[in-house]
């Protein structure tokens, strides 16, 4: 089959932001290195409470600006947006922060620790007019697009199952923050978020939530399986742990066809589609690969902020809140 073309933002030639990084972690270097090597965006300074880490960081990424102070680096002119890359806990804070001062905002995901914070982050952008949104990275893909494509086209016929799964050892460092209900750890935070997102992407929201799952003694989720089943009868078959590896795949099963999509169904790669006894393949010709995909929100956001748009097309705040309520649900009913 001839599969549609991804409706994706260039990655050059394009707007370009002056970012700056709240929280100079693991998710931030991976960001900072992919804007720099395959966009024109570029990250202007750093922050972080300890003066010395943020020149670390600063220094090991091309960052000409480091504070050791957050206040200080939405107060820089410099800078036009804020990539919020915090712990999971201090994200509304910092966003809240970042806004007040006039910025626009890319707060990693999740947007909160709960739909709360998500509205209230919501609210704020809304009252100052600035852009904000949470870094739903993988709706960016060109993968996701031609999926959405794919869907809107009817091409699955009536979609009546669609499975997902992320898992992965965390170990046993018990005091990293995944593991800290103070820090808003957890599985379905930091991994499990990414199934349910892409069961709402294909599916829209649930009418009824199932979940099994488990808690470790730390007060996190461990390990969680979740049903989640639509108006119409459709449903949801997902799982997430961070206790083992898993296959990190996803499917998308209609009455006409069927998607397969490679693992890790999160990251750009591609998907095989399969109708009847035809078997296409679609595979992103980018030449990025794992997180250096996280690079396409950038430049997307980067044209949305140029044109004066105040929340995503792609990934929109009421996106946002929709899916913490699905995650806050999904973890009163372990």
């Amino acid at each position: 089959m001839r599969f549609p073309d991804p409706r994706v933002t260039p990655l050059r030639g394009g707007p370009i932001l002056r970012w700056g990084i709240l929280g100079p972690g693991e998710i931030a270097g991976d960001f900072t290195a992919t804007l720099h090597a395959n966009t024109d965006q570029r990250v202007h300074a750093v922050a972080s409470r300890s003066l010395e880490r943020a020149e670390r960081f600063a220094a090991a990424n091309g960052v000409p600006r480091s504070y050791g102070d957050y206040r200080q680096l939405v107060a820089d002119p410099g800078v036009d947006i804020v990539y919020v890359s915090s712990v999971n806990s201090e994200h509304r804070a910092l966003a809240e922060l970042a806004i007040a001062a006039g910025k626009h905002v890319l707060i990693e995901k999740p947007i909160g620790v709960d739909a709360e914070d998500a509205r209230a982050i919501a609210s704020a952008a809304r009252a100052v007019g600035v852009f904000a949104t949470e870094a739903m990275w993988s709706r960016y893909l060109p993968q996701t697009d031609v999926l959405r494509q794919l869907l809107d086209a009817g091409e699955f016929g009536d979609v009546k199952v669609v499975t997902a799964d992320f898992g992965a050892d965390f170990g046993t460092d018990h005091a990293a923050p995944v593991f800290r209900p103070e820090l808003g750890g957890g599985s379905l935070r930091d991994i499990g978020i990414y199934p349910v997102w892409f069961a709402r992407f294909v599916l829209g929201d649930p009418v009824a939530i199932t979940a099994r799952g488990s808690w470790l003694e730390t007060g996190v989720d461990a390990q969680v399986a979740m049903i989640l089943e639509t108006a119409d009868g459709a449903q949801a078959i997902l799982g997430t742990t961070m206790l083992a590896e898993t296959a990190v795949e996803a499917t998308i099963s209609g009455t006409l066809a069927r998607a397969e999509v490679r693992s890790p169904f999160l990251m750009p790669d591609g998907f095989d589609f399969v109708r009847a006894s035809e078997r296409s393949t679609w595979t992103d010709d980018s030449g990025l690969r794992l997180r250096e995909g996280l690079c396409w929100q950038a430049t997307a956001i980067a044209r949305h902020v140029t044109e004066g748009l105040t929340d995503s097309p792609v990934h929109s705040l009421d996106d946002s809140i929709a899916i913490m309520g699905i995650l806050d649900t999904l973890r009163e009913r372990i």
